[in-house]
């Protein structure tokens, strides 16, 4: 399919038409953020973590390789920066609206879904006794061997949110949104067999397996928290990026919808343009018909005038 001339649909040219279409969208966006707020502020569930099950969970209490502030800049800024790259190659404000809109949704829904899962699990973590317990003296219900737990509040209340992995479902959504993104981009699957490109594909899935990775070694996670996460924000990222651009392994994976819809209604007007500048109106041939029927009539009047000897032979023929 044939592109527009580069340039022609810019930021300062296109980019309030472009904001206002999507007005809404960026509307339910701020909702998200707000949703993922309270989602972090209350109180998870708190599920019954017995004496006997104290085995699994007295893994020492670490920091994190990867801090918490560290997340966004790995799932957010980096696929910002490719993204903002490309636009300053190609100057469409199309790819760079959809792919930054893309991003963001791909990123909050999956936080989201990752923390209301969270507190609806309550799930311990591999370090859940230190938390409860800094001292290391365990207390525990004589009645019920529920933990009775002495620690910092805001600890323990961290210490129920293992299932699943915020860190790892956060770098599979952002990470794996420019996945897709790069894919599309460099045509990784356009049948020629240049094999290489999948390495610059896989790459942001194993900074983001990475980054599961670290959870497990800072014990602030299960395996199969690290599992879910990824899950979660993978399928979470393919849905965003398949709502604005075309699959990678399409003809067309490399541009959003957008841009092929502004593409056909452009082609469809110079057609339409086309076919009205070649277009003759009904008067326009009710005039050449007249003027042929008066051009005939002179043709005939000019022919009787100089041949008597027709004249004459048409009158013997009516008698």
């Amino acid at each position: 399919m044939p592109e527009i001339v580069l340039g022609s649909h810019t930021v300062r040219s296109h980019g309030t038409k472009v904001l206002r279409l999507h007005m809404h969208d960026w509307l339910i966006l701020i909702l998200l953020g707000v949703i993922e707020v309270i989602l972090n502020v209350i109180e998870p569930f708190h599920r019954f973590v017995g004496e006997d099950m104290m085995t699994d969970l007295r893994y020492p209490l670490k920091g994190n390789t990867i801090p918490f502030w560290a997340v966004p800049l790995v799932a957010i800024l980096l696929p910002f920066v490719v993204i903002n790259v490309y636009y300053f190659i190609r100057r469409d404000v199309y790819d760079l609206h959809h792919a930054i809109l893309g991003l963001l949704y791909s990123v909050l829904v999956t936080g989201v879904i990752t923390d209301a899962i969270k507190d609806a699990v309550g799930r311990p973590r591999p370090d859940f006794f230190w938390r409860c317990f800094p001292d290391g003296k365990g207390v525990f219900d004589p009645v019920t061997t529920d933990v009775m737990c002495t620690g910092d509040k805001a600890v323990i209340k961290e210490g129920h949110k293992s299932f699943p992995s915020g860190h790892t479902s956060w770098a599979f959504a952002g990470l794996g949104f420019l996945a897709f993104y790069m894919a599309g981009k460099i045509r990784a699957f356009d049948h020629r067999g240049h094999v290489a490109k999948l390495c610059i594909v896989f790459l942001p899935f194993l900074l983001a397996a990475l980054v599961g990775v670290s959870r497990v070694d800072d014990y602030w996670h299960h395996w199969q928290d690290v599992f879910g996460g990824a899950i979660i924000g993978t399928v979470v990222s393919s849905f965003c990026y398949l709502q604005f651009f075309p699959p990678p392994y399409d003809t067309d994976g490399w541009g959003p919808h957008a841009y092929f819809q502004v593409l056909a209604e452009s082609r469809n007007g110079h057609q339409s343009n086309n076919a009205n500048s070649l277009t003759v109106q009904p008067p326009d041939l009710e005039n050449v018909y007249i003027e042929s029927q008066h051009q005939i009539e002179i043709s005939r009047s000019n022919t009787h005038d100089s041949s008597p000897m027709l004249d004459e032979m048409e009158t013997q023929r009516r008698h």
